[in-house]
């Protein structure tokens, strides 16, 4: 076998390697996500969260926060095991109680929020970059919430409103549908935890809500009755809501939104897909040397 290809050979493998090993490192077994529709907290303020992130509380949350919410994503708790109201203080619910995400704990009433109407269908779109097994609990804010004061366990009620476990992520996206309290007015929270069966994490989120008089359209607008620029997947530079067309209504029964099933963020290739491809390239790589070898 002429010795340049032993060494073309040779290199091939020797870079494929290289790359898988760089891949693998930033590849845990581990499940990203946070709610889309009705938008978060955490993305409607991250960089990609398009004019929402310009508003005055996504300012002072990013300036509490001392850092832009850039893993929108990674919002999670190891090793919860569903004590959440033990293992999350009050007035950290928003951020789970982890520094890096201290800026949503911010009481304020002018969040970037999403309108629904009492007692509506909810389908609750949730952008996921790895899917994993695990159970979605939906809880909404008691009424006489007050957004000026801290969010606290006790704003919440004991059981949820909803529960969905293993989902089917479809498209980049977990889509849970529920029956939204007939009984809330005014703004609200509705808070999110996504507790893993195929890792540690708990996920929490805070999503800001404004209920609508009962009957009254149920469009996706901000709290101030403007209608909003749709937030974009944090995926993808697309100007649409994350697994709607842009003229989404939060809030629609079920069957009007069959139709977003197949829909959802433009996710890339998760680094551990990529770093597969790259273990294989390097095996077939190793494989023709040894053959030539051979």
């Amino acid at each position: 076998m002429p010795a340049h290809r032993t060494v073309t050979s040779a290199a091939v493998a020797a870079a494929a390697v290289a790359v898988a090993a760089t891949l693998l490192p930033a590849t845990p077994a581990l499940a990203h996500g946070a709610p889309t529709d009705p938008v978060s907290r955490v993305v409607a303020c991250s960089p990609e969260g398009g004019e929402r992130a310009g508003t005055a509380a996504c300012r002072a949350a990013v300036a509490a926060n001392g850092a832009p919410f850039t893993a929108w994503d990674n919002l999670r708790v190891a090793d919860v095991n569903g004590r959440d109201r033990q293992s999350i203080p009050d007035g950290r619910l928003c951020s789970g109680g982890l520094p890096a995400y201290k800026g949503l704990d911010l009481a304020r009433s002018d969040w970037p929020s999403t309108r629904l109407t009492p007692g509506a269908a909810l389908t609750m779109t949730y952008s996921s970059t790895i899917p994993h097994t695990g159970t979605f609990k939906l809880f909404l804010t008691k009424r006489g919430y007050d957004p000026t004061k801290p969010l606290t366990w006790s704003d919440l009620p004991v059981k949820p409103f909803a529960e969905v476990t293993d989902p089917p992520l479809r498209n980049g996206a977990y889509r849970i549908r529920a029956t939204l309290p007939a009984d809330r007015s005014g703004h609200h929270v509705l808070y999110t935890i996504w507790q893993n069966s195929s890792t540690t994490d708990t996920y929490y989120s805070c999503s800001d809500v404004v209920f609508a008089a009962s009957g009254a359209s149920g469009a996706g607008t901000d709290k101030d009755g403007s209608h909003g620029t749709p937030t974009p997947s944090p995926s993808a530079p697309a100007t649409t809501v994350p697994g709607a067309p842009a003229t989404a209504v939060p809030g629609t029964p079920a069957a009007a939104t069959a139709s977003r099933e197949d829909r959802g963020p433009s996710v890339p290739l998760p680094a551990g897909g990529a770093a597969a491809v790259a273990l294989l390239l390097a095996g077939a790589a190793v494989a023709v040397l040894r053959r030539r070898r051979g």
